[in-house]
């Protein structure tokens, strides 16, 4: 039986003042963050993540593994990961034998492949087991999503027993509605409704008062399919089994839509640039480290747009009225862009683009843009007529919208469409090269038309 650990109360307002003097990080007594780590992990979590990684890493060392190890699931684990690469191997495996299975994996997952090899073969043979099985589960998988608390009984086990068990555990487990009901080697064989065992007979085994047929999820099912299961069966949590039906743990309905949310985060960060693992709080190395790559990609792409409009450099000196009117093409294509992207991307998370929908996406999104572009483009030519009093530069600009605008429809669907063709992540900066590609086109036709039309805008 497997038993879900109880959250530490948390202390009230104006504890930690107690607990933590306001003194600098370096000097902080080793005896106040223990006793922090007792109260609440969660704040000493965060204490330590404000640290530098030297210090963190060195206090982390001083404290003892249980107390380092209840940090460590509210830390992210890429930071849990530098912190135990600067540990010895013996200290890390250490603090890694006391976290559990999730947090272990993940720490696991963001070390280098040397670092985690080392720190695996100190663990004990069960630990290791376990979370090389853990391991094992491709990213947004049910495996690596699922929690190994839960509560389970022997299916030969009587009512009037189970009944005794729960009430036992009632000081130290939170009210459950469902128990799972296993048969010999874990196997899933049923689950506990707790008004059927209730008002089942006491001498009753609880095989017969189980519900079967019970539905269970594969470890290698992705968080998509979750999170449609969820929607569908609207279940508080779907049982985890292997191909022989063993039971490896639950998926949590709240805990799955707080990881979508999550990832969803970690998505818009993405799409313009940031990285996945960076926090507000993030060291300013690791904030930097993780940016600059992308910013330099940027400003390759910029100069890109930039050698553009130097090739009509002396069309825009002999007519400089042309210079006010780029950012207006080239705005409004990375707005019709942008608006392309986020649909396709959503359909993309909700797999509701089948590789054989692609063509078909990149279609519409295509004729959605030549239409907002013809629209767009007559309520500009007539603006800018209007404004400079030049149906000729009105007619230049008019044009260089719809271009711009059917080009940013089909770039908005078919870059995140092609990126997950070719294995990258659909969401990996799909914004900048949109940019890139709205800046080039739309430059490229606004100053091509008007070098078209230069006699009549003199």
């Amino acid at each position: 039986m497997r038993l879900t650990r109880v959250r530490a109360q948390h202390p009230r307002p104006g504890d930690f003042d107690k607990i933590v003097s306001p003194m600098p990080a370096k000097k902080v007594a080793l005896a106040a963050i223990k006793r922090l780590v007792e109260v609440d992990a969660a704040q000493a979590a965060r204490f330590l993540q404000e640290l530098e990684a030297e210090d963190a890493s060195a206090l982390l060392a001083q404290l003892p593994a249980a107390a380092a190890a209840s940090a460590a699931p509210h830390l992210h684990p890429a930071f849990v990961a530098g912190l135990l690469e600067k540990l010895s191997s013996a200290a890390a495996a250490d603090i890694l034998q006391n976290v559990g299975p999730g947090p272990a994996a993940d720490a696991l997952r963001a070390m280098s492949p040397a670092s985690r090899l080392t720190v695996l073969d100190g663990l004990t043979p069960g630990r290791k087991k376990d979370l090389q099985e853990l391991l094992s589960y491709p990213e947004g998988s049910a495996g690596r999503l699922m929690t190994q608390d839960y509560i389970s009984f022997p299916r030969d086990m009587t009512v009037r027993d189970t009944v005794q068990r729960l009430r036992s555990m009632a000081q130290t487990h939170p009210a459950s509605t469902y128990a799972y009901v296993v048969a010999p080697e874990n196997r899933l064989a049923g689950v506990l409704n707790m008004r059927d065992l209730l008002l089942a007979e006491a001498g009753a085994s609880i095989e017969s008062v189980m519900r079967k047929g019970v539905l269970a999820v594969s470890p290698f099912m992705d968080r998509e399919e979750l999170v449609r299961l969820a929607a569908e069966k609207q279940y508080i949590a779907f049982p985890v089994a292997d191909s022989d039906g063993r039971l490896l743990g639950t998926v949590l309905t709240h805990l799955l839509l707080g990881s979508t949310q999550h990832e969803a985060a970690e998505d818009l960060q993405i799409l313009f640039g940031g990285s996945a693992d960076e926090r507000v709080l993030s060291p300013i190395s690791f904030k930097v480290s993780r940016r600059i790559g992308w910013l330099l990609v940027n400003l390759a792409t910029a100069f890109l747009a930039a050698c553009v409009v130097a090739l009509f450099e002396g069309l825009i000196t002999r007519l400089a009225v042309l210079a006010v009117f780029l950012p207006i093409v080239a705005g409004q294509g990375g707005n019709a862009g942008t608006q392309s992207l986020s649909i396709v991307l959503r359909g993309l998370i909700l797999r509701e683009i089948r590789p054989a929908d692609a063509a078909q996406a990149i279609w519409k999104e295509s004729v959605a843009g030549l239409i907002n572009g013809v629209a767009i483009g007559l309520v500009t030519a007539a603006v800018t007529w209007w404004w400079k009093g030049n149906p000729t530069l009105g007619l230049v600009i008019g044009l260089a919208m719809v271009v711009n605008l059917l080009a940013a429809g089909a770039a908005g669907a078919a870059i995140p469409i092609a990126m997950k063709r070719l294995g990258f992540d659909p969401a990996q900066s799909s914004g900048i090269f949109l940019t890139t590609v709205t800046d080039v086109v739309g430059f490229f036709a606004f100053l091509g038309f008007a070098t078209l039309f230069a006699s009549r805008l003199m």
